[in-house]
């Protein structure tokens, strides 16, 4: 199987990106638990323009984040692994079956309290974290496991999206809502007469967000939404989707996620942090991330095949697909992104203890995905060497 070069460069940037979102959130605890402590969690409170730093940062640049997301989905549908109903059938069933299992999972146990609210947080899969750990690998892993486990954090990321819309958004200012809609309905006019200057579609867009995000649904959502009004073309360099996307690869990879993880991981970890893990809400997450998404991603990827809807790429065994749903189980960015939405109401300490759950589970998930995939794994010049035997 070849990979494409748009692909390619996704795939490069998340990877390379994964690794220094992990060294920022190692600083940014640090630095919270340090003699700044103080000061360093003030300067992400400060507040400009009526939001803090941190509000910026969570409704503004992320909506640019979900901007690529939704580029890069509308790729895989139209040129990509989702382009095909069968080869799209094994991570749309695997991604489906990430996003229930560990919300049932979280749902038995919080069910009736004021945490259930939280069922969508194990949900998510950090595409940038788990392909960077992937990619510890080298030349053990073969292309198709990287292109199942993108395409399954595509549209794991894409139903958080949409349970954020649906359960995650409190009050409707319809007209706002309209206004929001009635410019996305402008700018696909633009695009079915064909204008290919990306110029007023980001200015769109900056209006469709100002408009959503005083409508009560989420402000990120708008990226999402603009991602499919943007001209797609062939999809060749040319057009305004690939130009879009491929500027965004590198300042989402390397400034708006690993500034995401800063302003949201400088959580003073008290001598007492372990305590708040044996609440039904962390059990839940923690069980949700490192249990839910392995079982619910093979599955349903099983469940797939053994129907005959989808295959298994030849050079993948059902041992990977359970390697890749360990992978799936690092929820880091978007689960913390759900966190604080789902538990805005309920004070900052549910919010600090669901982060240090997410944080845990995250590590668990990714340690135990990698060292499964190594022993799974053969080098590629093993390979070959087992062929000429």
């Amino acid at each position: 199987m070849k990979l494409t070069k748009t692909f390619k460069a996704f795939f490069e940037s998340e990877k390379s990106g994964g690794l220094l979102l992990l060294l920022v959130t190692i600083v940014s605890m640090l630095l919270a638990n340090s003699s700044f402590q103080t000061e360093y969690i003030a300067f992400w409170g400060t507040e400009i323009g009526n939001h803090s730093i941190t509000h910026w940062i969570n409704d503004g640049l992320m909506a640019i984040f979900f901007l690529l997301i939704g580029l890069e989905l509308e790729r895989e549908m139209y040129q990509g692994e989702l382009s095909s109903i069968k080869n799209a059938a094994l991570p749309i069933f695997g991604a489906f079956g990430g996003m229930i299992v560990p919300a049932g999972i979280f749902l038995l146990l919080n069910f009736g309290t004021i945490t259930q609210n939280g069922a969508g947080i194990p949900m998510a899969t950090d595409i940038a974290f788990a392909i960077g750990i992937l990619s510890l690998l080298g030349n053990r892993v073969p292309t198709s496991l990287k292109v199942f486990l993108t395409a399954l954090a595509v549209i794991d990321d894409l139903g958080a999206i949409m349970v954020i819309a649906i359960f995650y958004t409190d009050t409707i200012a319809y007209l706002n809502l309209l206004i929001a809609f009635a410019i996305m309905g402008g700018l696909f006019i633009l695009n079915r007469r064909k204008v290919h200057s990306l110029i007023p579609y980001l200015i769109g867009g900056a209006a469709m967000w100002y408009f959503m995000l005083n409508s009560g649904v989420h402000a990120t959502i708008t990226g999402v939404l603009l991602a499919f009004v943007i001209p797609f073309g062939d999809g060749g360099k040319k057009t305004s989707s690939y130009r879009l996307q491929h500027f965004l690869h590198y300042p989402v990879a390397f400034f708006i996620l690993p500034l995401f993880a800063i302003a949201n991981t400088c959580i003073a970890i008290n001598s007492d942090w372990h305590e708040g893990l044996n609440h039904p809400n962390t059990i839940g997450i923690m069980l949700g991330l490192v249990v839910g998404k392995p079982l619910g991603i093979w599955l349903f990827s099983f469940l797939a095949v053994s129907l005959g809807i989808g295959t298994l790429p030849r050079d993948l065994k059902w041992s990977t697909i359970l390697g890749a749903g360990m992978l799936g189980g690092i929820g880091f960015t978007m689960s913390i992104f759900i966190t604080l939405l789902a538990f805005k109401n309920d004070g900052e300490e549910v919010i600090t203890y669901s982060k240090i759950a997410i944080l845990v589970a995250s590590f668990i998930a990714g340690t135990i995905g990698f060292l499964w995939l190594k022993f799974n794994l053969k080098p590629a010049k093993a390979k070959k060497q087992s062929k000429k035997v």
